[in-house]
């Protein structure tokens, strides 16, 4: 299945910071764009895939 989410990304004193404005508490952060873009996809895959487990 697929999902289409918004993700949004800020540049601040430590690195990178993205979170996903659809799932709350859904977040990560990196020390380059690239470390933080692989991060906030696989919070959000498993955000989804615990919100997939607990309705079963």
């Amino acid at each position: 299945m697929s999902y289409k989410v918004s993700i949004v990304i800020e540049k601040d004193e430590y690195g990178y910071y993205a979170y996903c404005p659809e799932l709350p508490g859904c977040q990560s952060q990196g020390d380059s764009l690239e470390k933080v873009q692989v991060n906030i996809k696989e919070a959000v895959e498993l955000y989804i895939e615990t919100l997939s487990n607990s309705q079963k």
